[in-house]
């Protein structure tokens, strides 16, 4: 019951998918400095390379990369394949690749849907089912293999932006996690969704530099979210403290989903 073995991951093979920048290299990087060997995979090579580079200095666990477009469904079955290949086993699989599409009610494209859906929602099925086997291989009964999927808290609420086809995508991974953590259970695979709240990323850079102010004004806990935040949740579903958690929605927002305005 000792802390330290109750959040221990250290020796864990971890895919990050995503994981050179933003949220996803927070997690990266939390996985690193606790002793994991962690795969990022993105399209971008340079960022990549340049992530590894920077998370193999901390000395600590050991990155790698596998280059992939995950718009590309051939890609998703390379990222497995490879992965099999160099380790044979994965013990996390965090689903952290993702797309968004803001434009106005009246002329939100076909082709938003298109794009986003695939990527949010789509891959992140056809990824997970890709690297089961490997799951699998890593999995017991008192140290299940773990899916954590990146979520958001705009899939459990009305987004302020006009951004349809992104919420409705992350309220449906939120429910394919809650599908797949039933489906998966007996396998030993458990299957968890942390959806965030205002991280600094990518994503949310635009907006938090017009609104920051504002966007944490509406945070009960009065900031947005930390590396350390993101990461400690991740470490701890992946750890034994999180081994008979599965199928579970984390709100992870400070507090934002139940903050009250009148």
């Amino acid at each position: 019951m000792e802390i330290n073995n109750l959040f221990d991951v250290k020796g864990k093979v971890v895919l990050v998918t995503g994981g050179a920048k933003g949220i996803g290299r927070m997690i990266s990087e939390g996985f690193i400095r606790n002793g994991a060997t962690v795969y990022v995979s993105s399209r971008d090579v340079k960022a990549c390379e340049e992530a590894c580079r920077e998370l193999n200095a901390l000395g600590t666990g050991r990155a790698e990369y596998i280059a992939a477009d995950f718009y590309k469904e051939e890609d998703v079955r390379r990222v497995a394949e490879e992965l099999g290949n160099q380790e044979g086993k994965l013990h996390v699989l965090v689903n952290n690749s993702g797309s968004n599409w803001g434009e106005p009610y009246d002329t939100y494209p076909s082709t938003a849907w298109d794009r986003v859906l695939t990527l949010n929602l789509k891959r992140v099925f056809q990824l997970t089912q890709a690297v089961t086997p490997l799951l699998e291989l890593a999995a017991s009964p008192t140290d299940p293999s773990r899916i954590i999927n990146i979520g958001s808290v705009d899939g459990l609420r009305v987004p302020a932006l006009e951004t349809f086809a992104y919420s409705a995508s992350k309220a449906g991974l939120h429910h394919l996690s809650r599908v797949l953590a039933s489906h998966l259970g007996k396998r030993h695979i458990t299957s968890n969704t942390i959806a965030c709240g205002p991280f600094q990323s990518k994503m949310m850079k635009a907006t938090l530099e017009k609104f920051k102010d504002v966007i944490e004004s509406g945070v009960p806990l009065g900031r947005i979210g930390s590396p350390e935040d993101v990461a400690g949740t991740c470490i701890w579903l992946s750890s034994r403290a999180g081994a008979w958690v599965s199928g579970a929605t984390i709100a992870l927002d400070g507090g934002t989903l139940v903050g009250s305005r009148l």
